[in-house]
């Protein structure tokens, strides 16, 4: 895992989002890539999908007319402790904690 490439990857604000979204979920679910509530072309959604797999954050699975994302926590950790932790703070409290 390349730091550089991870941070490149969690500077624009939707994959940042997105990470953190996956990372929220205890269970590790693997989630549709199209439930990610993104305002972009699905060409960008694409694109930020290949980012994200590329940096090493997200394993990417096709299946069917679809696909779904699964975070790498456990090399996250390994390489980035604490990283994600951050990146759930940053969501904001979930509506359960409200």
């Amino acid at each position: 895992m390349d730091l550089g490439r991870v941070f490149a990857a969690l500077a624009d604000d939707s994959r940042r989002r997105m990470v953190a979204e996956l990372a929220a979920d205890p269970e590790d679910r693997e989630r549709a890539c199209g439930s990610f509530d993104l305002p972009v072309k699905k060409a960008t959604r694409t694109h930020h999908f290949r980012v994200l797999r590329e940096a090493g954050l997200v394993a990417q699975r096709d299946h069917g007319n679809g696909s779904t994302l699964r975070l790498l926590r456990k090399d996250i950790e390994q390489h980035c402790p604490g990283l994600l932790r951050l990146l759930v703070a940053e969501l904001g409290p979930s509506d359960e904690e409200l």
